[in-house]
This record gives C-alpha cells, sequence and structure tokens, in this order.
C-alpha cells in the first residue's frame, strides 16, 4: 500500500460516518424587494417547451417550488442576460440526484460509460460548487463533497480544484463544518496528485484529455498527449492555496505554512516555466526531454487568473481575449487563438475537440479568471465593458434554433463559434446509422449539460459579491457605467444573512431611494450615488 494511499485508507472511516443534514430544514430565500412568483413565467416557460427525456429527482413539475426555495432572484434591463439566468437554475436542479449515500451532481443527464458510480464525473466538479455555493440549502454540495472523499468517489479520475471549490463555498456560508471534517481527505488527495502526476522538475503534468480537453492542439504535440500545462499546476497552485487557509482558520499553523510554500514554489514554476515572453502567454510545455513551449495560444492560457497566481505585469495576454485574431468570436470564445495554423471547427472525428470549438467549460474559467483580474489586479489589458461583453456573448450563445426557426434557450457541450451550432449535437444526432448511439450516451446526450458555469458569473463577477471569509461585505459591480439604470439581486445566502443589492438610479423601480445600495436582513448596511466598490460589516 502506498503512502498516499494508507493516508486516504485512515481518514476514510471518519468521513463515512459523517451523516448529512435533512434538505427539508433549509432556510427560504427572504427576498426583500422583489416576488418571487413575478419570475414563474420564465421556468413555467422552461417546463413547457422542455422534452423532458430523464426525469431525476428534481423533475419539471417540482422544479418552481424548488427554486423558489433556493435561489437570489434576479431583475435586470437585459432580458436575455435573465432568462439564461433562470435557465441555467433550471437546468442545475436536474443534475442533483438522491443515491443512498446522500446527494451529488452530476455532468450528463443520460448514464455515460466514462462516469463513475451515480454517473458522477470529477471534471467540472469545480463548477459544480462554484455555481451551487449560491443555493439556499446546502445540504446537496456538502453531500456531494463527501462523496468524492468516500470510497466510491475518484476525484483524481480528471483534474479537479477540489480544495479550492470547497474554500469558495465556505467563503460564502460562512460555515466551516465540512471543510473542519474534509480537510485530511483534502491533504491526502494533494499529496496524492504530488505522488502520481508531479515530476522531479516540480511541475504537475496531465493529458489533455484527463483536463477534459481532448484533441487539443498543444496534446498533439507529444505522443502521448502528456504535458506541463497550466490547468493542472494552477489548479494545485489554487488547492495549496486552500488548504493553507483552511489550515490557519482551525489553528493549524504548520499546515498552513507548509501548503503556502507548496503553493509558492508552484506559481514560481507557473511563471518561470509556462510563461512565453515573446507571445505574453502561459502555455504547454511537452513532457519529453528537449521540448519548447507551444507555439499555439490555448484559452487554457488564463487559467491562473482563476487563483490569482501571476504577477500584475503579465496582464498584457488579455488583449487576446478580444482580439478576433485570439479568442474572440461572436457566438464565444474559442479554445484555441483563431491566428494559429491548428486551429480548426471540425465535423469530422471525434465529437469534442478543443482545438477551436467554444466550450462552456472554459468560458466559465476565462469569466472567472477576468473578473478577478478586474478585481485584483491594475492594469490596462481588459474592461468591466469587455466582461460585459463577454457575458453577453455567452448568453446569447445558450440557444438553438428549432426547425420552424425559433430560438429557445439551449446548453449543450461544444459550439461552433462563428455560427453558434452545438457541434456535439449535430455530430451525435446521426452518429450511428442515422440516429443517436446508445453507447456513446443515447438521445440529447448533452443537453442541459451540466460542465459549465453561469449564474456565479452573474453574482460574483458582474453584479460583483466578492465573498469573505469575516463577516465583510463587498460588492463591486462590472456592469458598465450608464449601461443599466436599475438591477436587484434579492434572497442572496451569506454568512447566515439574507442580502439584497440593488442599484436604481432614478429611484422609480424598487421604492427604496436613488443610487447603489447594500441590504442585510432588509437594514442597509451601505450606500453610495452610484455604481461603486461597496463594503460594509455584517452584524
Amino acid at each position: 500500500m502506498s503512502p498516499f494511499t494508507r493516508i486516504i485508507a485512515s481518514v476514510l472511516p471518519t468521513l463515512l460516518c459523517i451523516q448529512s443534514t435533512s434538505a427539508q430544514d433549509a432556510p427560504t430565500p427572504q427576498p426583500t424587494l422583489l416576488k418571487a412568483d413575478n419570475y414563474r413565467h420564465f421556468i413555467d416557460a422552461f417546463n413547457a417547451g422542455d422534452r423532458e427525456l430523464y426525469k431525476g429527482n428534481i423533475p419539471n413539475a417540482k422544479a418552481w417550488d424548488f427554486l423558489k426555495a433556493n435561489i437570489p432572484l434576479l431583475d435586470c434591463p437585459d432580458k436575455e442576460l435573465e432568462q439564461i439566468y433562470y435557465f441555467r437554475w433550471w437546468t442545475y436542479r436536474k443534475h442533483i440526484e438522491k443515491t443512498p449515500d446522500g446527494f451529488v451532481i452530476t455532468e450528463f443527464l443520460p448514464a455515460v460509460k466514462w462516469a463513475g458510480k451515480f454517473n458522477t464525473i470529477c471534471c467540472a466538479a469545480g463548477h459544480h460548487v462554484r455555481e451551487g455555493r449560491w443555493l439556499a440549502d446546502q445540504t446537496y454540495l456538502n453531500d456531494y463533497a463527501r462523496f468524492w472523499f468516500s470510497k466510491d468517489g475518484n476525484p483524481r479520475a480528471y483534474s479537479f480544484w477540489a480544495a479550492d471549490s470547497l474554500w469558495a463555498q465556505y467563503l460564502v456560508t460562512g460555515d466551516d463544518h465540512l471543510i473542519r471534517d474534509l480537510l485530511p481527505a483534502l491533504i491526502a488527495n494533494y499529496k496524492a496528485w504530488e505522488q502520481t502526476h508531479r515530476d522531479a522538475n516540480g511541475l504537475y503534468w496531465q493529458t489533455d484529455n484527463r483536463d477534459g480537453m481532448e484533441i487539443s492542439i498543444s496534446g498533439a504535440l507529444d505522443p502521448k498527449t502528456q504535458g506541463y500545462r497550466a490547468t493542472i499546476n494552477s489548479y494545485q497552485f489554487g488547492d495549496a492555496m486552500a488548504i493553507s487557509k483552511m489550515a490557519e482558520h482551525l489553528g493549524q499553523a504548520d499546515v498552513a505554512k507548509e501548503f503556502a510554500d507548496k503553493a509558492a514554489a508552484i506559481k514560481q514554476l507557473v511563471e518561470d516555466k509556462l510563461w512565453d515572453s515573446q507571445s505574453d502567454f502561459f502555455k504547454v510545455l511537452p513532457r519529453h526531454a528537449g521540448a519548447a513551449l507551444s507555439e499555439t495560444r490555448e484559452l487554457h492560457g488564463y487559467t491562473p487568473w482563476y487563483f490569482d497566481l501571476p504577477d500584475a505585469d503579465q496582464s498584457d495576454a488579455w488583449e487576446q481575449v478580444m482580439d478576433p485574431k485570439g479568442f474572440y468570436a461572436p457566438f464565444g470564445l474559442t479554445t484555441a487563438e483563431r491566428r494559429s495554423p491548428g486551429f480548426a471547427i471540425s465535423y469530422e472525428g471525434h465529437e469534442c475537440q478543443w482545438n477551436g470549438p467554444s466550450w462552456p467549460f472554459a468560458t466559465s474559467v476565462t469569466l472567472t479568471a477576468m473578473a478577478n483580474l478586474l478585481n485584483d489586479y491594475q492594469q490596462k489589458a481588459v474592461t468591466p465593458r469587455n466582461y460585459f461583453d463577454l457575458l453577453k456573448i455567452y448568453a446569447h450563445a445558450q440557444h438553438r434554433s428549432l426547425e420552424d426557426g425559433t430560438p429557445v434557450p439551449w446548453i449543450d457541450e461544444n459550439l461552433n463559434p462563428l455560427t453558434g451550432d452545438w457541434i456535439s449535437r449535430t455530430r451525435l444526432k446521426t452518429f450511428k446509422n442515422g440516429t443517436w448511439d446508445p453507447a456513446n450516451g443515447g438521445v440529447e446526450r448533452g443537453k442541459d449539460y451540466n460542465h459549465s458555469t453561469y449564474c456565479d458569473l452573474i453574482i460574483n463577477g458582474l453584479i460583483g459579491l466578492r465573498p469573505h471569509a469575516d463577516n465583510t461585505v463587498e460588492i463591486n459591480p462590472l456592469v458598465p457605467p450608464g449601461e443599466w439604470d436599475h438591477f436587484c439581486l434579492d434572497g442572496i445566502g451569506y454568512h447566515g444573512h439574507w442580502l439584497t443589492i440593488v442599484f436604481d438610479q432614478k429611484g422609480i423601480y424598487y421604492s427604496r431611494g436613488k443610487g447603489f445600495r447594500l441590504f442585510s436582513d432588509g437594514m442597509q448596511i451601505a450606500a453610495a450615488d452610484r455604481l461603486q466598490r461597496l463594503t460594509a460589516t455584517l452584524r
């Protein structure tokens, strides 16, 4: 038995005896300005237009009751952003499955052969937690986290930033029971990655497939597609930082220092070895001896900013995100720069390619990273207007045209960034004998695909609720000045309180006066005449 296997075995008995709390006793969001029933029409429309092939634990008939009891309410002038906000919550609840071992969150609705127990896949689990941390009832995520570190979970089947995700959840809830329970398992998981995927040079390697990014341009550079990637190294940096913060919070100073040192070492290596100063970008270094950095910029090169890893002088990389020869496209960010000779939009071969198509998974990482850049760095490469425009493109892309031309909200796997066609769906619906292949996921494999975030990009990015470990509330909206004259995000669970964020330029929409205001449990705790960063302390 290897050392890290012994560590995991030693903590499993403790973890397995931890019982999940009841989902029936969770508090219901308490909006103070918005009425939930004013938004029910979205859910009714989604239900009416849905071919409910895979009824889960929360079927369409119960969708509104679940969402009304769990999600913050959004009201804004941009009805497409608003529609997709409710649509993505509507699709997310489809993936909450009740099992004999508690709740889990799935990626695909139909069973797929590459999934683990209960059809779980850890590849997008970080996104599942970032999105789900805003639900009023955290039982679902708490059970899900414990599942990954039970005897049936496999948190290293794909790259997975587990500790960082759970720290992000804690920053919203303020409840440290989960991180207190799981810290030993998170440490064991981290050390297992060190044993299997860290080389003597200190860098972590991964295959593009096990990064969830198969058929990538950089992956083809190595016969075994193994490379030192900004993804896995950033995930390990983020997890080391999260473990350090958890340990500090729990009074374990030695562990906190150990993992802070690990994070510092990874940061130095990523900046020294994976940064291409000629093209101002983080790139893949193939694992074989004598290899050079990939010539192509790939969208996952923005992953380090998801974790605030880079120094400020590397922010010029972000100029590529708005460049049509870089990653900018009318229906979403491309996964490889468009100027690259290897860039391709292919309807042949593997149905899931990361050499050009737009992937909501990668868009989610990039926009989260961009929000961090705009909040945490001094730079001139991008602006809140750029974030807003890219978010609008992302929302607009989450549609599909029916045969009569009617657009309906839709989220699937990968899409054509030039036309908006969902490539994998176009391929899969005639994959075998002119129809869906049961062996490859079956009918509408990618429909309502849970492989990305959107609601978190609205709450944490656009509206700008930036969670803290203490009782600080910080709001820094990325809504461009003059773009909207009103918006409200209401019934946000945060550290045991209910927050309301409201902007009313003329004071006529919400009857709470003019300007930008923050409420906690119905009481105003901060205000300004215009949109700006607000901070307050919960009481």
